[in-house]
């Protein structure tokens, strides 16, 4: 009787894998098929076009030749509520070769006024972005020094109710949205 048992496991088993098998060969046969079709398609053949100009840059070296990115590192906070304003406020600043890092809403969306924070000893970045809106260094009402160099900015950009008063911004804007 013990063999009887043993052969019935041994039956059980050999049933399983001969399932296992059967159904492994389908897949396989399926994959053969799909990598035929792939390879027999009748479709046109797309044949890319390349440019010989020497007018356009072939490296990324080149590009950044043509475009250098300032070592400036911006935050961007919506403060006045307005859809994707810090969105495009960031597109805006990236065209000037501004390094925007973060693109935020603020902490409310009640400033009137732009603010443009100086976070850290780079006075140069502060002085680029002033000049991107075309504002005073002296305007005391936008322009602020609160250091915090655990942010990773030099300069915090705080958008707010004012902003179409900023003039490339509001036709950048205006333009592309």
């Amino acid at each position: 009787m013990p063999r009887k048992k043993r052969k019935k496991k041994s039956d059980n088993l050999g049933i399983a894998l001969n399932a296992a098998i059967t159904f492994s060969g389908i897949i396989l046969l399926g994959f053969i098929y799909s990598f035929s079709q792939n390879q027999l398609h009748d479709g046109i053949e797309i044949k890319p076009i390349i440019s010989n100009t020497s007018s356009q840059p072939i490296l990324a070296k080149d590009i950044y030749i043509q475009n250098p990115i300032e070592n400036i590192k911006v935050e961007v906070l919506n403060g006045c509520g307005v859809s994707a304003l810090a969105s495009k406020a960031t597109d805006f600043l990236r065209t000037k070769q501004i390094d925007v890092i973060n693109s935020d809403n603020a902490d409310h969306h009640d400033y009137k006024n732009t603010l443009i924070i100086q976070r850290n000893e780079k006075f140069e970045s502060l002085k680029k972005i002033v000049e991107t809106f075309g504002v005073y260094l002296t305007d005391s009402t936008r322009v602020q020094t609160l250091p915090d160099e655990s942010l990773g900015v030099d300069v915090t950009i705080i958008l707010g109710q004012d902003y179409t008063s900023f003039a490339e911004l509001n036709n950048y804007i205006s333009a592309n949205y």
